[in-house]
């Protein structure tokens, strides 16, 4: 692109209704993705019709406003109440959560927006600067890769299982099993929908996060709930949510800087292959982070490091999806294949011709992106203690809105009361699960990645005449296989190091 292409995008970008409508697109998708089960996808959805009343850069400017803050504000209830408002904050509530309780929720706030951004601004210069590559790459996907992929995701089980990592084993197993509920994805036949068509869709991944994450968290509480104790915990918040910072220090800078430059370029990487998303990249990138820290020991018990990371990750993630689809007209997620329907609606065609007929508009989209990412910065970074004493309150007024919000959230999903009775199910499950300290990670994690791991593994073979060999004798795949066995491997050679380093030292 041009110079002159690129000063008519900024001219565009720039002008006051653009600005406005991005603004308004933030604030959207900060409420929407801070509302469990309120997902990104679902807020585009809804918006996008609306924008077609607008010109081209007013309704995109709302649309990438919403979706760059959705990503981010799902951080939010993460942290405040354990229950992430998107999917892609599900690695979030494993240490923001565990923050906020030891009265350091406006830093845990801050760090979330500060590296939702840096994530979010990194992976869009790498749209503007690599996309066309990027996009080359991941199009010689097949079935071989993405079960790679699935079965490297599954691998973070070990990272997710809080030290059991038998328990986690076998929470994995069950969230697999639960995957494999619906028509099966080769020859459409039932499998254990017991005759109920509610079923036939399979099991909705967001009611059970909702579910385990959200009314789990409030049965447990009510069960351990003393009230002397409470009050003295809520007065002790006060003082330290008041006194709490919101920025880093230099040095918690300086630390964080390479753990979220990888975790930045893991999630652009993974958004750019279609198919999978934030909650993929940011369970990769945790689990990989978790593996290479100095501490590993504080990751899921209010890990800076961990909550940075994983914001990054699922916010580097938009960047990787539009190159996907912005060049070749593949969507990366669910929430570019609605944009690729919004394109299509105002004349313009996905893929190469994105580069050659409508280049103006093109980089008009990147500039929003990167104008969406320093917006919401500010708009987050000046809400951050605000928002952290929003749910400074008595424990039963929040597990009362929490409650309402996950049954809303899980009834909107797709205006069944069958959702809401997942949800409530996976929230016991979840309870006895705390109770009995079991890691929940890995149970959701299996239900997340069972599907695309079964369907792709069956289409690789099938492919290849029933040889293994598949997985192997392509080079990408062959890459991620190597991938999945250092990572058994990795926990096992580094306790090893350090057995070696201290018999060395005791000398």
């Amino acid at each position: 692109m041009t110079a002159d292409v690129w000063f008519s995008a900024l001219q565009s970008c720039l002008q006051p209704s653009v600005l406005l409508f991005l603004a308004i697109g933030v604030c959207i998708g900060t409420i929407i993705g801070a509302l469990p089960g309120l997902s990104a996808t679902m807020g585009i959805a809804i918006m996008t019709p609306i924008t077609f009343w607008f010109a081209p850069s007013d309704g995109f400017a709302m649309l990438m406003g919403l979706w760059n803050a959705a990503i981010f504000a799902g951080g939010i209830s993460a942290i405040l109440v354990n229950t992430p408002g998107t999917p892609a904050s599900i690695c979030q509530a494993f240490d923001g959560y565990n923050l906020y309780r030891q009265g350091k929720g406006g830093l845990a706030l801050g760090i979330n927006v500060i590296y939702s951004f840096i994530g979010g601004i990194f992976s869009t210069f790498c749209l503007i600067l690599f996309s066309t590559p990027i996009a080359r790459f991941t199009i010689s996907f097949n079935a071989p890769e993405y079960c790679m992929l699935a079965l490297f995701g599954l691998s973070m089980m070990v990272a997710v299982s809080d030290g059991s990592v038998l328990k986690g084993l076998i929470l994995g197993l069950a969230g697999i099993l639960l995957s494999c509920v619906g028509l099966d994805p080769i020859l459409s036949i039932r499998r254990f929908t017991f005759g109920q068509t509610a079923l036939l869709g399979g099991i909705s991944f967001i009611p059970v996060m909702i579910g385990m994450f959200g009314i789990g968290e409030v049965f447990y509480q009510i069960y351990t709930f003393r009230k002397a104790e409470q009050e003295a915990e809520l007065e002790a918040r006060k003082v330290n949510l008041s006194l709490g910072r919101v920025l880093p220090t230099a040095k918690q800078a300086k630390e964080l800087a390479i753990p979220t430059l990888i975790g930045a370029v893991e999630g652009t990487v993974i958004g750019a292959i279609p198919a999978a998303g934030g909650d993929i990249a940011s369970i990769i990138s945790w689990g990989n982070a978790k593996k290479m820290s100095k501490h590993p020991e504080e990751y899921g018990k209010g890990s800076l490091e961990g909550l940075a990371v994983a914001s990054s990750a699922n916010n580097a993630v938009i960047g990787g999806a539009m190159t996907t689809m912005m060049t070749l007209g593949i969507p990366g997620d669910a929430v570019t294949a609605i944009l690729i329907g919004s394109l299509t609606m105002y004349g313009m065609q996905p893929g190469i011709k994105m580069f050659t007929e409508n280049v103006t508009f093109t980089a008009t989209i990147m500039i929003l992106m990167l104008l969406a990412n320093v917006v919401f910065l500010i708009f987050g970074l000046a809400t951050a203690k605000i928002s952290a004493k929003v749910l400074n309150v008595s424990q039963p007024t929040v597990w009362t809105a929490v409650c309402i919000l996950c049954v809303v959230g899980s009834f909107a999903l797709n205006n069944t009361f069958f959702d809401v009775g997942v949800m409530f199910a996976a929230g016991v499950l979840g309870f006895f699960l705390k109770v009995f300290k079991f890691p929940n990670g890995p149970f959701v994690l299996g239900l997340l990645l069972g599907s695309m791991l079964e369907s792709n593994m069956r289409r690789a073979l099938v492919m290849s005449h029933g040889s293994w060999a598949t997985f192997v004798t392509r080079p990408v795949s062959c890459v991620l296989f190597i991938a999945i066995v250092l990572t058994f491997c990795w926990p096992v050679l580094k306790a090893a190091m350090a057995k070696k380093k201290a018999a060395a030292q005791a000398k």
